[in-house]
Order: C-alpha cells, then structure tokens, then sequence
C-alpha cells in the first residue's frame, strides 16, 4: 500500500478517535540561500485528545529524527510518509524533530532563487495534501487546529504567515519570527512565505473594524505589481462580502503575495493568499488580464468564508468552496468593481472547462466520490470550478438572490471554525427559500453530464423545445432581430423546463437564444436561421453577453463536430476583428488556433494555418494603437508564427523594434515572437543566447529553456524528451519548458518515435515521482497520434494501474478519440 495516498476511510476513522487542540511549528530557513543545502530542521509540537492507544501522523521529508510521546523518548517508525505513534492516552502532547525537503515542485516549501539579485524566496503551497512537506501534521481538513508558527529566517527578510508576527533579533544575521495562535483552521490553509520581498501596505475600515493589507512580491518584480490596483480590489472585496455573508472577515490582517514557479492560480491561506507571478505583466497587460486578476482575488477571498471559516469534511465536498469561490468570483467582480462584464467571460470561457470536462468518460457530479488523496488532486477541474458555479448561478435563478444570500448567512453562523457536508447547506438554504432542495441537489450535485437544447418544428407548425439527458431549467429564450446593420433584443421569455419535450411559443426572429442572460448549464443549439444570421451579423450583436453564448454556441458545436472547423474559422476571420470585449476576443482567438491544430482535416490544415496567419497580420496592422485588440491580436500572431512561416520576415521586425504605433513588444512578448521563429528554423542558439543575455530573469532562463528546445531537429527533441523524463532537478516551470520545446510546433515527425517509449514510462513514474510532476509528464508528452491502438493497449494491460493514473490517461485519450473522429467526419 501507498501510505503517502490516504484513504477517506482511514482518515474518518482517525478523526473520529484523535482531537487535535494546538500544534506548533518551529521552522530554521536560515540555511536557505545556500544552495547545497537540501533541507530544513522542522520541528512539530502537537496536542491532541485520543481515545485510541496508536495512530500515525503524515509527514514527508529527509528524515525524522526525534519523536517525543508525553515527554518520553519513542522508537522512530517512519516510512517515508507516516510516523507512527504508539501509547497514547486521553491527553497527549508530542513532539516531532525532522528535516523537510525545499521544493522545486511547488509542492510543500518552495525554494525559489532570483538570478536577477541572486536573492532566495520561499513560500509554501500545500492543497490538498502538502502541508506534510514542512510539518508533521493530522492531513486532512476535518482535524482543525490552532497553530502557532514560529520561523528562523536571515535578518532583514520579510517572513509572513496566516497571522500577525513578533519578532526577535538573534544577533549573527538571524531573526526569529513567532506568529499570533491562528483560530481553528485545516492544516492545507496554513501558510508561510520568506524572503526580500517587496511589500506595499494599505489598510481596510468598515464602522470599528480594521484590516492591515499587505501586498507582497520579489524585489525584481516590484516595479511591476500594480499594487494600487490590487489594494482597491481588495477593499471592494471586503466591502461586498462583510455585506453579503454578515459575518465580520474573521482572520486579521489580509496579505497577498505573488510567488515565482506557482502551480496554482492562487490559495486561499487565510491572512495569507498566494498568487501566480503570471497575473503580473512584465509590459503590457489587457483589461482582460486586470479583470481575471481581480476575479481570482475575489474568488480566493470568498473562501475565507467559503472553505476557511467554514471547511468540508472531506474532498468529496470540495464544491461546498470551490464551487461557490467561482460564482462569488464573477458576481463580486460584475456588481463590486469596474470589471461589471465578467459573466461575460464566465459564459464563454470559464463554462467552456466546464462542457468539456463534463464530456470526458471521467465526468463525475459536483458532489464527487472521492475515496483518496489522489482523487482528490485531480478533481481540482471544470466539474468543480466553473460547472458548479453554473449551477450555483441556476438555484440563484431559481431561489432568489436574497434567499440564496440568507442561507449562506445563516450557513456561516450555524457552522462557523467547523466542517461540513452537502446536506448542511441544503438545510440551511430549504430554510429561507420554503424549497425542499433536494430534487434540485439530485439533478444538478448528484448526477454527471450536461443537457443539449434545440428547437424543433413540428408538421403543424409548432415549436418544440427538445432536450438530451433532461434536466430542471429556469431559462430564458431570446429572441433578436436585424435593426439599421445591428442585431438587438426584441423580446425575451422565461420559462421552466423539465422534460425531454417541451412546446413553447416562438415568434418569428433572425436570431434564437435558448439560454439568454445565461442563466442555465446546458449545451444551446442555434437552428440554422440563427446560424445564417450569426455568419453574416455576430459582430452587429449589441449585447456582449449574448455574443458571448453565441461565440460559445459556435465553439461546441465545432468541438462535437457538428459546425465544420473551417467554417468556424470562417466566422471567426469574419467577427473576431470587430470583437469589442477583450475577454471574448482572447478566448476566441485560442480556439481558432486551436481548431486548425486538432479539428480541420489535415488536408486543409496548411491552407487554414497560412489564411490563420494572414488574418492575424492583417488584423494586427490594422488595431487602434496602443489597444487591447492591438496587443491581443500581436500574441495570436506569434502564437500563429510557431505553425506557420510566412510572415517570418515581420516576426523579424517586430523583434528589431518595427511595430505598429503603441504596440509594446515587451519581455514576454519577444520570447513568444523568437521562439516562433526558433521552431520554424528561422533563428538559432545565438538568437537565444543573444534575448536570454538582454533578459536575464528567472522568466528569461525559463523561456530560453523551452526556445532551445523548441529548434525543429530530432536530436533537440530527444534531448528535451530525455530531460524532460529524467533530470529530477528541473523545476514545475522548467519542466513545462522541456514539454512545451518538445511539442513545438505540431511537428509530428520529429516526435512520433517517443509513443512507444511515452507508455512504457508512464507507470513508473506515476510511482516516483510526486503526482504534481508526473501529472504534467502524463498529460504534457501524451501522444497525439492518428491511432487510439497504443492507448487502448496500454489501457488494457494496466487494469490495476493506480486510478488516478489512469484517469489522466483516459482523458487525454478522449480528447485525441474527439479529434480524430471530428477530422475524419469533415474529410
């Protein structure tokens, strides 16, 4: 057995016998910017109540070696993941001496050094099981606790955690940092960062409460955070959910910092909220991109409440803050800040995870069965985020917002520092909205899948409403018409719909909505008048919202290979130069290149690339200066570029300084236009060395990694592929890089002798190496051939394979099964 993969039931077992009360944590990085130095002294004090005379606590790390049990001496037994204990009693306190392991995964404690100030920065990251990385601990988010960190740290460093700290100075360059007891928290949202970062301070006032803001990043990137804009956010976010949930921000100080090598978009560590360096520009940056951002910080603190005050028992519940941190998301972002459009992009990008997760073979409800801490990583995805926020955005429509508010209100003051299930909010919410909620917890929590709606019309001329898999809706039909070259609302109709048959009345329109204002989760067909309208007008609709759901109407209708890829293109190259919303455009952008790579039949696939990249030239030249559109279409042309040669000469001059008037070319924007040329064979390694010597960042090392090995030569490409595999001291970013150099530019030919060796790799490392880095290999360097065989084979002898092993492979088999079936229907 696996002892590091916990099981639900072993850890319900063991909450049920074990009350953890406080832990401490005493942390020595004073040896962190040494770079030989692999690990740090970590030492852990717990005090818990037993009923039970053994358990074990988790760690993993270098070593453990010292374990206190009630102030006496016990025998180290300790596998690698578990420590066991032994003669327990009511009351217990016990200490454990160890040494942890510095990250380069962005698992556990992070280790990050900045070649730009030769400085170090740590940070840890631990959802949902990483926690064990620095600390002995109870894993799992049942067993809360007050903890109390206290941290060793070179003089002059900023070390941060979930609370306030006091501070000593040790004299020899060494200060000690003890942190305030947290309130009962989970051990996954405990936090600690540390290091030279750069910090910006504001504050929070709301009647007699105050919150100290902090808003942290590397020295190298200060000039870069925006911090201003990030502290308005902020307090526009406290503001609305003080309001919202009537619940007092429970935590303190409010800190956030953005960190190098981040797995995740950002975590919701109470006091302490990490962020990807990635929602910082190095130049220029969208609206789109401001507005994600703020969406994140307001997602990651909607789990203050959502996930920190209140937690689920275990992952199966995971919904109960991912799915509600989405929602919250978007709906503090559309009604608390500038960003008023994002369900906008909420319905054609964030929905658009979601239908394709919840049409994989592995599709589970938003109530999942979770039985381990491996299926617990991986269902971090659309079901979870964004297919629960849709339907959490459904019951608002169905409930009202003021009930959907008051239960949540009510929630919090019934549960508050506790854990919970399903049925603790559904008794809440039953409560204030007189609904017995679980037929609605049935349709939309329990089940799996997603509805497909279209019209249909009867020999007598009605109109029907037909439905696959059929599903409870309250949804809106609108219906739009051509008015002096534009295409607005003529009128709208509500309805509720159950069945797999629906008559409703329908109006003559140029154009069909079944899910006007967005109000549902399911898959609306446009019937081919709204089609006809759509190719000619999408660009003349008025509403950025309902373009938003016919961009995304087009889009799954070309993934389920019902709307031809080139005629998606075509609309594409028609309306996307007219897109206004940056959000849209973006989105739209990356699923027109991406139609050209896996959906077109690959006869038409040179032609559809070059007027791709005709388009995209053209487009950019044309711009406002110094416009989003400008910048947006400038990515997709040397995104385009890596497939296509062309416009080779342009890519040139864009990198020598020739750009359109107000086009900003800057640091990242360079690397993506140089390694276009790179896999085309049109720069070298001088090129390389030449923009790595002119950036010299940890973002430059990252991205002359992956432009070496993007060069379009067989040996390059092994080489990527062997390191890829085999040199375990590549970060996550550094690893992304050999993936992506490998998989540069579609080229098939220089890579499809790696299948063969792709399978029989897999379960290995799946096996030695932390699900983090091989979840990346698994996906990243799957291979997508013309043939499901090699899958099918592997898929077969592996019966036994760790499940989520081959759930990942399922997936992308799935995902290669779509293209070659849509391919082949448009051939």
């Amino acid at each position: 057995m696996d002892t590091a993969n916990l099981t639900r039931e072993e850890t319900a077992a063991r909450s049920a016998a074990v009350t953890v009360h406080r832990i401490r944590v005493e942390l020595d990085l004073t040896g962190a910017p040494e770079r030989a130095r692999t690990g740090f002294p970590t030492v852990t004090t717990l005090e818990f109540s037993s009923t039970v005379d053994a358990t074990w606590l988790d760690f993993v790390g270098e070593s453990v070696r010292r374990v206190w049990v009630n102030g006496e001496d016990q025998e180290i037994v300790y596998d690698g993941a578990r420590i066991s204990l032994s003669g327990l009693v009511d009351s217990n306190v016990v200490r454990v001496e160890a040494i942890g392991a510095y990250s380069r995964s962005g698992e556990g404690l992070h280790r990050f050094h900045d070649p730009v100030d030769d400085e170090t920065y740590l940070y840890t990251q631990y959802e949902p099981a990483d926690s064990r990385r620095v600390m002995a601990c109870f894993e799992q988010p049942d067993m809360k606790a007050e903890y109390t960190f206290v941290v060793d740290a070179p003089s002059g460093w900023e070390v941060l955690s979930n609370q306030s700290p006091t501070h000593t100075d040790l004299g020899v360059g060494v200060q000690r940092v003890e942190f305030a007891p947290t309130l009962p928290i989970s051990s996954y949202i405990t936090a600690v960062a540390a290091g030279p970062y750069s910090r910006v301070d504001g504050e929070w006032r709301r009647d007699a409460q105050s919150v100290a803001l902090g808003v942290f990043v590397r020295r190298s990137l200060a000039a870069h955070l925006e911090a201003e804009e990030i502290l308005e956010v902020t307090r526009q976010g406290l503001d609305f959910f003080t309001d919202a949930f009537a619940y007092p921000y429970p935590w303190g100080k409010y800190d956030q910092i953005f960190v190098p090598e981040y797995n995740l978009g950002a975590m919701e560590n109470p006091g302490l909220v990490t962020f990807t360096e990635s929602y910082l520009s190095r130049g220029a940056a969208t609206d789109a991109q401001r507005a994600a951002r703020a969406n994140t910080i307001l997602h990651e603190m909607a789990h203050m409440w959502f996930g920190d005050l209140v937690t689920m028992t275990w992952w199966d519940d995971l919904w109960l803050k991912e799915s509600f941190a989405d929602y919250m998301g978007a709906h503090a972002s559309a009604v608390a800040t500038r960003y008023h459009d994002a369900w906008v992009t909420f319905a054609a990008r964030r929905k658009a995870w979601a239908y394709q997760q919840d049409q994989l073979p592995t599709t589970h409800p938003i109530v999942a069965d979770i039985t381990d801490l491996e299926a617990a990583k991986l269902n971090f995805d659309g079901i979870t985020y964004a297919k629960g926020a849709a339907v959490l955005k459904q019951l608002v429509a169905f409930v009202g917002d003021e009930a959907f508010f008051e239960g949540a209100r009510l929630y919090f003051a019934a549960n508050a520092f506790g854990n919970t299930t399903l049925d603790d909010f559904l008794v809440q919410l039953s409560a204030v909205s007189g609904r017995d909620m679980s037929d609605w917890s049935a349709a939309w929590l329990q089940t799996s899948g997603m509805s497909t709606l279209w019209t249909e019309t009867e020999a007598d001329g009605r109109s029907i409403l037909v439905q696959t898999d059929p599903r409870p809706h309250r949804l809106r039909i609108g219906l739009y018409e051509r008015v002096d070259g534009r295409v607005v609302r003529r009128e709208q109709r509500e309805l509720d719909v159950v069945g797999e048959r629906t008559e409703i009345d329908l109006p003559d329109a140029d154009l069909v909505l079944l899910n006007d204002d967005d109000l549902t989760y399911v898959k609306a067909r446009l019937d081919a008048r709204s089609l006809a309208t759509v190719e000619e007008s999408l660009s003349a609709i008025d509403d950025p919202l309902a373009r938003a759901l016919v961009w995304s109407s087009l889009w799954n209708a070309t993934r389920d290979g019902e709307l031809a890829g080139a005629r998606y293109l075509e609309i594409v190259r028609t309306h996307a130069p007219a897109e206004s919303n940056i959000g849209l455009l973006t989105g739209v952008l990356a699923n027109a290149s991406y139609t050209i790579r896996h959906f077109v039949a690959e006869a038409s696939r040179d032609q559809e690339q070059r007027r791709w990249v005709e388009t995209v030239w053209s487009t950019l030249e044309a711009a406002d200066a110094g416009s989003d559109a400008q910048l947006s279409w400038a990515r997709a042309f040397a995104t385009a570029s890596a497939f296509d040669d062309g416009h080779q000469e342009q890519v040139r001059a864009l990198l020598h300084g020739q750009a359109p008037d107000g086009l900003v070319i800057d640091p990242d924007l360079r690397w993506q236009l140089l390694t276009a040329l790179v896999t085309t064979g049109h720069a070298d390694l001088a090129d390389v060395a030449a923009e790595q010597q002119r950036d010299d960042t940890g973002d430059g090392r990252t991205a002359a990694r992956r432009a070496r090995s993007s060069r379009p030569d067989a040996t390059v490409r092994r080489e990527a592929w062997d390191s890829a595999w085999n040199d375990l001291a590549l970060s996550n970013d550094h690893l992304d890089a050999e993936i992506g150099g490998f998989r540069a530019g579609g080229r098939r030919d220089l890579v499809s002798g790696f299948d063969d060796d792709y399978f029989a790799r897999i379960g290995q490392v799946w096996g030695a190496r932390s699900i983090e880095i091989a979840r990346r290999l698994v996906v990243g360097l799957f291979p997508a051939g013309d043939s499901l065989e090699p899958v099918d084979a592997w898929l077969a002898a592996n019966a036994e394979a760790p499940a989520a092993l081959r759930r990942l492979v399922i997936e992308q088999r799935d995902h290669l099964a779509r293209e070659l079936r849509v391919r082949a229907a448009q051939a």
